[in-house]
């Protein structure tokens, strides 16, 4: 069971002050929080995708990349590459560069996105979103699979017999495909052979469990070994050193964060009721002490299938040091948890 962290570098106005901090101060935190998640022990490190004033995380590459040389063992991802606005090209060549430069410990989670910003930006039309998606994602895989590529399709310039350069340490550089629970996308990284990233923000996560045997389905019938087959799941949450606690520390900014932008999608504001039924053993919040959160995880490892767990945090804005002290908490008493109950399940197999 892997263990982990990922970040959207959120820079909403402060839940208590109504300040927002700067891109280049909360920047520069997610570094240290990256270099700290190394030093205690977790497994995987994620930084999202995002084009707008709320978050920090436009360079994905370039913020891994920063704390590369001061980690030794974490591994570094996007968490997700918005592929469809994104030129395969210079995608690869960054995360090769970032693969390089962390001796082999680079990784892409390549999605859509649950926001549409990079469309606008990077002049895509949203009615070409699934052939985007599809055209790009085929062009990211032929890369991966060797040095020099000849290509044509609908969204991009042809090139004939071109190098790729550099080449990543890892062989093939490893690529998940990431999704919020869409069958479609399920079917096509099973029938791609792609590990799968299930992201389970609301509701109950139970109800993706129909979505693994799908997936596994499509890989079996396309011939791939479904033993090797790997699912994630990120969620948010929060560890503190007490379920009072935590809750104390994490509800004020996640209820500022969804209210943000519940006003601007014109959705229902978010109430202390909703974040509370999340919050129980099946909803979809990882909030509380080492032990309850490390009781989620694998309870809902047992039910989806999980091996490797994102925790997304903060939600908005919180003060460095308590997210310092979660990532902490994460890696020195949640992970050993979850990692000596999940041995329990291998031995025994």
């Amino acid at each position: 069971m892997e263990i982990g962290v990922d970040t959207f570098v959120e820079t909403t106005p402060d839940a208590h002050t109504g300040e927002t901090i700067s891109h280049a101060e909360r920047l520069r935190q997610v570094v240290e929080e990256i270099i700290l998640a190394d030093q205690v022990g977790l497994d995987i490190f994620g930084v999202g995708e995002h084009h707008r004033k709320e978050f920090g995380d436009s360079a994905t590459a370039v913020i891994l990349a920063a704390a590369a040389p001061m980690t030794k063992r974490i591994r570094l991802t996007s968490s997700v590459t918005v592929l469809s606005a994104a030129d395969p090209v210079r995608l690869f060549q960054q995360f090769a560069t970032l693969d390089g430069l962390s001796n082999g410990r680079a990784e892409i989670i390549a999605g859509r996105g649950s926001m549409v910003d990079a469309f606008p930006l990077f002049g895509y039309d949203l009615k070409d979103y699934d052939q985007l998606f599809e055209e790009k994602l085929d062009l990211l895989l032929k890369l991966r699979e060797s040095e020099k590529v000849t290509w044509k399709g609908g969204f991009r310039p042809a090139f004939t017999n071109l190098g790729i350069y550099p080449r990543p340490v890892q062989n093939p550089l490893p690529v998940w495909l990431g999704s919020g629970g869409n069958p479609e996308s399920v079917i096509r990284a099973g029938e791609l052979g792609l590990p799968l990233v299930l992201a389970i923000i609301g509701g109950s996560p139970l109800r993706f469990a129909p979505l693994v045997p799908l997936y596994k389905k499509a890989a079996a019938l396309a011939g791939h070994d479904v033993s090797k087959l790997k699912i994630a799941v990120h969620s948010l949450g929060y560890v503190g050193e007490s379920n009072s606690l935590a809750v104390e520390k994490y509800f004020p900014s996640t209820q500022a964060s969804f209210n943000y932008f519940a006003r601007e999608r014109g959705w229902g504001q978010y109430t202390r009721s909703q974040f509370d039924d999340s919050s129980t053993l099946e909803g979809a919040l990882y909030v509380g002490d080492s032990e309850t959160v490390a009781n989620k995880i694998i309870f809902m490892s047992k039910h989806l299938g999980f091996t490797r767990f994102f925790l997304h945090l903060p939600v908005g804005t919180m003060p460095h040091e308590d997210v310092l002290k979660a990532i902490e908490l994460l890696g020195k008493e949640v992970a050993p948890r979850v990692r000596e109950e999940v041995g329990k399940w291998d031995s025994n197999k």
